[in-house]
């Protein structure tokens, strides 16, 4: 495969060859992040194009964990409770010795977290993808092209505002074509072709492991704690667990000629598996799958040039430690979707990009080192790890502080960029309640006419005002500014007073844990549920916060229609699109610009050409 970043593309559609097409956005990858990329961008109205080499999902397991942050994410997309069918709660993690006796365990094992999902759910990938891509053939704004391989990629002079080429090909027919994107999400795995054409490295945050890997199917359930089993045998460690009905998954660190013999020995393989096996009769245990693994600590240097990024293994792989390799990469599609959705539609100027990688880079690079900490902790055959091993695990045990430590770093809030509290005074003190850049949790509320109801299903696909008052004539017209829907939280028992504004939607916290997290203030939400700006009891207003986060949201300094030029790329916002943050009287030109091209990205014709706003 070859790159030629230099080169510029063809500028016009009269220009290329007839085997050329267009698209707003095309998603290289159709695993798990690339099919909800392009469900996210299929719900913000901007239409995708997925390539994707295999006819089909890979058929065997890899990926087996979310939390119940993540499980929001498929909620986004109308895919959670499918998934959930289809997937298994699990009970936490238990370090064992090894001779697998209990040293720890850290349970996980509420029905229903703080995000309205168990905090840990067991699956097979195929199965999920299956769910996706059912998903996918209902939305007439997705196409998948699947048996494509993807030749090259040529890259637009960095701000050029030309969009990229990319060159597919039928596997089965051998014909090729060009497609030309307004952008492209490199969802195309570890050895992403995307990370080599935008110039970006892996940094190495720890030391690759090299480990053996068992999937099995048995129709009898094995006599185990339901949860992940983590060996902490310096020797020989090693991870069980359950992750459906009848297939379990063993994960172990063996040397390169123990693992050889284990390839081709069952007898080997089966002895490994016997400490959890215990008297299964041997054939109820099929092999699903063998395989030799690296676990890799390491991190894209650069996410992005342009409108070309990397999502998921191509920007990031973690060791399995702690159960968030997909959900890194799940993130990353939630964190991108609604920002280049409101770039593409001419919402927000170019600049909003930038927070993708500000925001999504130091959060990833926090998970790996979490992972490589936390493996190295379980399985170090250093005297002061064992030491500091047996120590720790003594404490945590009878104190609980160490269970309350490991799960408070599984996702912490995002830092970095206009977008995450910089100049909001919230961001600097100390205490409970909303802060720029955290995640709304989600727990239980009702409808007035009291039906149970998940909360993200009543925010909406873009932004939100979560409040517990009134909102003054100011905080209405910001939430108008952003198209906001406005949703206020009413105690149990609790009636709208007076006549209900169209605009706002009301629900009952029938916990009160929403209206305790808000501390009777309120919380402007961005379209991904993260906290932009938060107002309860601080010298700061909502809208005084604003001075730190308008100009990234704000559209770009429009210029007048005659002057435009008919071979770049589209930015008008659609005509249903949000008023302007700058109230400098630009909304009638936006309107205007608006009518020409309104629908471009809906229906996915003549915008990769268009100019850029």
């Amino acid at each position: 495969m070859t790159y030629d970043p230099g080169h510029t593309p063809p500028a016009s559609p009269s220009a290329l060859p007839g085997d050329s097409d267009e698209t707003p956005v095309a998603v290289l990858g159709a695993g798990p992040v690339g099919l909800v990329a392009a469900l996210l961008l299929a719900r913000y109205g901007v239409a995708c194009q997925v390539f994707e080499r295999h006819p089909a999902p890979y058929p065997l397991p890899r990926a087996v964990h979310v939390d119940d942050e993540v499980m929001r994410i498929l909620q986004a997309v109308g895919a959670a409770d499918t998934f959930a069918a289809h997937s298994r709660p699990c009970l936490g993690m238990q370090l064992v010795d090894a001779r697998h006796r209990v040293l720890a365990r850290f349970l996980r094992d509420a029905p229903v977290g703080a995000h309205g999902f168990p905090q840990a759910n067991m699956f097979d990938q195929p199965e999920l993808e299956h769910i996706l891509r059912d998903l996918l053939k209902r939305e007439p704004l997705v196409s998948l092209h699947g048996e494509t391989e993807i030749l090259g990629l040529t890259l637009a002079p960095p701000g050029s505002g030309l969009p990229t080429s990319v060159r597919v090909q039928d596997i089965t027919t051998g014909a090729e074509r060009t497609v030309l994107a307004a952008a492209v999400l490199g969802c195309d795995g570890a050895a992403s072709p995307t990370r080599q054409a935008i110039g970006s490295r892996h940094v190495m945050l720890g030391l690759p492991q090299h480990w053996f890997v068992v999937d099995v199917r048995c129709p009898v359930p094995l006599p185990a704690w339901e949860g992940v089993h983590q060996v902490c045998d310096p020797d020989r460690p090693a991870t069980y667990m359950r992750i459906g009905e009848d297939r379990y998954r063993w994960e172990f660190r063996l040397t390169e000629p123990d693992a050889e013999e284990a390839m081709t020995d069952r007898s080997r393989v089966l002895h490994l598996l016997s400490p959890w096996t215990g008297s299964i009769p041997e054939e109820h245990l099929e092999v699903v799958r063998l395989a030799r693994y690296t676990f890799r600590a390491q991190v894209a240097d650069s996410w992005r040039q342009d409108r070309v990024f990397l999502l998921g293994d191509a920007a990031h792989l973690t060791p399995p430690f702690i159960g968030q390799g997909l959900g890194a990469g799940l993130r990353d599609a939630h964190n991108l979707t609604w920002k280049l959705a409101r770039v593409l539609t001419g919402q927000s100027s170019e600049s909003l990009l930038d927070t993708y990688q500000s925001e999504r880079r130091p959060h990833a690079i926090h998970l790996v080192r979490t992972a490589v900490r936390i493996g190295r902790a379980m399985t170090s055959a250093h005297p002061v790890a064992r030491v500091s091993r047996r120590v720790g695990l003594a404490v945590g045990r009878h104190t609980g502080l160490l269970t309350q430590a490991a799960l408070a770093t599984l996702s912490p809030a995002l830092r970095g960029g206009a977008l995450t509290g910089r100049g909001h005074s919230l961001a600097r003190l100390p205490g409970q309640g909303p802060r720029p850049g955290e995640l709304v949790p989600q727990p239980p509320v009702r409808t007035l006419d009291n039906l149970p109801v998940r909360l993200d299903d009543l925010l909406g696909n873009s932004f939100a005002l979560l409040t517990c008052r009134t909102p003054t004539p100011t905080e209405r017209r910001l939430a108008q500014a952003l198209a906001a829907r406005i949703v206020t939280v009413l105690p149990p028992g609790g009636e709208p007073v007076g006549v209900q504004p169209a605009d706002e939607t009301f629900t009952v916290d029938s916990t009160g844990a929403l209206s305790a997290w808000l501390r009777g203030g309120m919380a402007l939400l961005r379209p991904d549920r993260v906290v932009l700006a938060a107002h309860h009891g601080s010298d700061d207003s909502l809208v005084e916060s604003a001075h730190a986060w308008a100009r990234t949201l704000a559209p770009a300094e429009p210029r007048a229609v005659h002057d435009e030029e008919p071979n770049r790329a589209p930015g008008p916002p659609t005509a249903d699109a949000p008023r302007s943050l700058d109230t400098s009287g630009t909304e009638r030109l936006w309107q205007e610009r608006a009518d020409v091209r309104a629908v471009s990205y809906r229906t996915g014709a003549n915008t990769a050409s268009g100019p850029r706003a």
